[in-house]
């Protein structure tokens, strides 16, 4: 992601204003991993785990009526883990000591999250398709086939509205088209500039 060196930035600043955490990341609502700092933890684990979590608060949210998911906090003997909407695509998740004040934690965590959300949303925005626009369709002149010598024009098949001769179909047509035409074969004595040549030389030498 292009805006993830300043994702991970605000990760940074988020530890050093609440020193009680150990980790921080990011992550996409599908549970991949956007930009992290959480030394020791494996980011991957955390983010699947995390939206797996997302999935279900979401629902409870709706199902009670709460309306759109905001945060989860979950405590355990050892600490917190808590997660923040980031925009509309995105999540922040947090790992904090159990000695962090939990309302200093809520304020700059909700600030970074809302900061994060932005440079998220301005991402995807660009690589969001754009209007659809209807190309011209490029349409093929109609040429009319040049007469040869060799060969009349009504020799040739006449296309039909319904459906035009697919690539597939030419060899059949071709040797049906070769199979149609009469052959003449011309022996060499019927050759008449051959047979005057002949007559005129026996002449001579009677």
């Amino acid at each position: 992601m292009a805006a993830q060196p300043e994702i991970l930035a605000e990760l940074q600043r988020l530890r050093a204003r609440v020193p009680q955490l150990t980790g921080a990341l990011v992550a996409g609502v599908d549970g991949l991993v956007l930009a992290h700092d959480t030394p020791g933890v494996e980011a991957e684990g955390v983010a699947a785990l995390t939206a797996t979590s997302l999935a279900v608060a979401v629902r409870l949210a709706d199902t009670t009526g709460r309306g759109t998911f905001r945060e989860l906090l979950v405590r355990g003997v050892h600490g917190y883990v808590a997660t923040y909407a980031a925009g509309g695509s995105a999540v922040l998740t947090v790992l904090a000591q159990d000695r962090v004040n939990v309302g200093r934690l809520h304020l700059e965590s909700r600030l970074c999250g809302a900061r994060v959300g932005e440079l998220v949303d301005a991402v995807e925005g660009t690589r969001a398709p754009g209007p659809a626009r209807t190309a011209p369709a490029r349409t093929r002149s109609a040429r009319t086939p040049r007469p040869t010598t060799t060969e009349p024009l009504t020799a040739i098949e006449p296309r039909t509205a319904t459906g035009s001769r697919t690539i597939g179909e030419l060899p059949a047509a071709i040797e049906s088209r070769t199979a149609g035409e009469p052959r003449t074969t011309t022996e060499p004595g019927d050759n008449p500039e051959t047979r005057n040549t002949t007559e005129s030389r026996n002449t001579t030498e009677s």
